[in-house]
Order: structure tokens, then sequence, then C-alpha cells
């Protein structure tokens, strides 16, 4: 039965609450409960979650045993916050982090923890980057998303986004994207061309920030080759290569880091959302320990050291991370969810195509219109979902990577359904 009416405590929200909001405007109903793939409602509707908070439940709501380390944590009297002092839920996470997910990657960068979003990992990385270089120029790419502090903002190139600034937006100097102009196109090889120009009006960059797959830009995946050229462009022209691996990482794209799969060494990642395993509050900025070269205190923030959130991640990292079952078991599910989505696009003149990687997938719909109303179908039988891209044109899948395969399905068929009923509708309205 379609879900049409919202509570009466919803008003609360219409009277007090900023008009800024905007998820609640595509998901109008009061959540009071969650738990694994499913949200439910104060009238007890439950829905099948194929947002996962974009991205930062990856390992879903509540999951049982990052709950009950919490809980233990908390009765126990375990420092909560702690500015960045040693504790031991700190060491904890360091240790779990050091054995479980860098020494295996052959990686030794060091963690500097910065406030609790992904844009604060952000901010941290290309304020160093400058630092290093001595430069203010950083690259970042066409259809990137950095976050909306001033210089994630600089970073990211949605419109909407920017204009919501109110100064100017500089430092920053937006190249194509792998695939920007077709395959034909070596956007790679551009930007080395006008770097390499000193008359290109391009300054010489402090560092490149990158996603691998652009999840707020429309699910595009940049190759292995591009993304090893980048690296080599990097080093030519003396600038840091930042990976942003807020939405992509985490297992959501594959490994644990989503440029696993190109062999590349990025002098600075970022991390944030499914890294505290639960959705608490949790950004890392890694770095590689020449470039660790911050004077004490030089940047700081209040709430640094989430030791709740280090409890959840340690607990989640020897859960998922301690050997390859998880990476898997999700490689599997992953096969699953593009093999609908293909047979989607194979059946709908709506869907112009299957993009993303790994549980980081969707599909490309003829206009932003369309798409929305795909997912507003979706949201009346019982499925959250939303869109990306530059015209919000794409379906975009973000189901928990623990998800149930009857939950997978389920939401699935609600999607595939969905399509047709809007295909039909709009059929019907052409004749």
């Amino acid at each position: 039965m379609a879900y049409d009416h919202v509570s009466a405590s919803a008003n609360i929200f219409e009277r007090r609450e900023s008009r800024v909001r905007s998820y609640c405007r595509a998901f109008p109903a009061v959540f009071r409960s969650a738990e694994g793939s499913h949200l439910t409602t104060e009238d007890g509707r439950r829905y099948i979650d194929f947002l996962s908070g974009c991205s930062t439940l990856n390992y879903g709501h509540n999951h049982p045993a990052l709950k009950q380390a919490l809980i233990e944590y908390i009765t126990s009297n375990g420092v909560a916050h702690g500015l960045d002092m040693h504790t031991r839920a700190k060491a904890r996470f360091l240790e779990t982090f050091e054995q479980i997910i860098l020494k295996p990657r052959g990686l030794d960068h060091r963690a500097m923890f910065t406030g609790p979003t992904g844009a604060n990992a952000v901010e941290a990385a290309i304020k160093l980057a400058r630092k290093i270089t001595g430069r203010t120029n950083v690259v970042a790419f066409s259809n990137g998303f950095h976050g909306m502090t001033l210089g994630a903002l600089a970073l990211t190139g949605n419109a909407g986004k920017r204009g919501g600034a109110g100064v100017a937006l500089s430092g920053v100097t937006h190249e194509p994207y792998d695939g920007y102009f077709g395959d034909d196109t070596d956007t790679a090889d551009q930007l080395d061309q006008r770097l390499s120009d000193p008359s290109s009006g391009i300054d010489k960059p402090a560092a490149f920030i990158l996603e691998t797959v652009q999840g707020e830009g429309g699910l595009n995946v940049a190759s292995k080759a591009w993304l090893q050229r980048i690296e080599q462009i990097a080093r030519k022209h003396g600038a840091l290569l930042i990976v942003d691996d807020i939405q992509a990482g985490i297992g959501r794209t594959g490994g644990f880091f989503s440029f696993e799969r190109a062999g590349i060494r990025p002098d600075i990642i970022t991390l944030a959302k499914s890294l505290s395993g639960m959705g608490l509050p949790f950004a890392l900025t890694l770095i590689r320990p020449e470039f660790d070269q911050w004077k004490p205190g030089e940047h700081n923030g209040t709430f640094r050291g989430n030791n709740h959130a280090f409890v959840t991640a340690t607990r989640a990292l020897e859960l998922f991370w301690s050997d390859d079952a998880f990476e898997t078991e999700t490689a599997r599910k992953a096969s699953r969810l593009r093999k609908v989505l293909k047979q989607l696009s194979d059946s709908s003149s709506l869907v112009l195509r299957v993009k993303g990687k790994g549980m980081m997938s969707g599909i490309e719909m003829q206009s932003g219109e369309i798409a929305a109303e795909v997912c507003k179908e979706c949201f009346r039988n019982g499925l959250i979902i939303e869109t990306s891209g530059s015209h919000d044109e794409v379906v975009k899948v973000l189901a928990p990577l623990t998800i149930r395969e009857e939950d997978l399905d389920a939401g699935l068929k609600i999607l595939a359904d969905a399509v047709r009923a809007v295909t039909a509708r709009r059929l019907k309205s052409a004749a």
C-alpha cells in the first residue's frame, strides 16, 4: 500500500528546522528505528534502505557486534571525548588499522584525526599539500564532490552546491575526469600537456585530488590506466596525489581502498563515512610519513578524537577485514546487483546504461526528471534510493554491503517494478 501521509510529529520539522533540509523532502516519513538494511517509521512501515547514509552504513544499521562493543565501552565509563590525548580506544584502533589495513597493503601512512566529517579530512589534506609544496593551486576534476566547507567546496564541481558559498571559490583548477569527452579522448594526456606548457595559464599545482569512482558526480569510474597516468603526472610536476576515498572506500567498490585495483600509492588519503562502522562521526587523513610536516596544533579541532567511533571502527576492522571472506562476499553481491541492473537497462528505453563499480552501481536514466520519478515510485513501494549525477539522472544503489540476499533481491524487484511502471506511464502519455 502506498505511503501517502506523515505522522503529526513531523510538523515540528516544518516549524523549526531550516529550509536547507533535503533528504526528508524525498522521503517524507518519520523514522523511529533501524536494523540491518531496514528503516522503520513511526507507524510501523518498513523500508529497505538502498541509501545507507550515502555509504556511511556499509555494515548496515546497528550491526549487533558493533553495537555491543560500544555498549560495553560506554558502560565501563570509557573516555568519550579526549581532544587528541592518548586513550586506550585510540591505541587499539591505530594498532588494528596498522596490522589489518596498512601493513598488508604495503602502506606506511601516518593517521591524522581531523574533525568528524569527510570535508574536515579534505580540508586538512589540501592545507597540508599547500604547506609542503609552497604552492596554492589544486587540480580537481569535473563532476567531483569533496565536501561543503569552503576549501572542499572549491574542489567540488556541482554548480548548485558551489552557488551557496557566498564568496569566490578560488585556488583550484578543474580539469576533465576520465571519459569526460568520451572514450577517444585521453584527458590525462591533455592535463600533462597543459601543465608542461608554461603558457597554458595553469599555475603549478600543490596537489591533484580525485575520487576513483565519483559518487555524487554520477558513478563515473576512472580506469586503472588513467589513475596510473595521473599518479605519474603528479610525480612529474611535483604535486601530491590525494585520493578522496570517503564514499568509494571501505569495501564499497571492492577492496578496503578503492584505488587498490590500480596499484597506485597516494600521498594522502581521506576517509570518513563508513570508517566508524556504525554511522558515528569519524574522519581520517592518511599521510605518507615524509609529508607529515605539521607543527603541533597547527591544524586541530574540538572533535578530532571520537573515542566511541574508535571502538566501533576497531571492531569492524576485526570482524570484516581480518581475512578476504567479506570482500569475496561483497564481490558476489555486486555481481548479482549489476546483473539485475543490466537486465533493466536492456529492457527499458528510459535506461541509458549501467554505471559505477561494485556495490556503488546504478542506472542512468534519460533525464533527472525520470530518475526522480523512479525514486518516488520506489519510496511508495518500500524502498529508499536516491539519485546522483550532473542532472540527478543516475539512480544510485548504495545498499549495505552486509545486506541479506533476500533483501537485496526484494529491493531490486521494487526498483525494477518502478522502472517498468514509469516506462509504462511515459509510453501511455506519449501515445
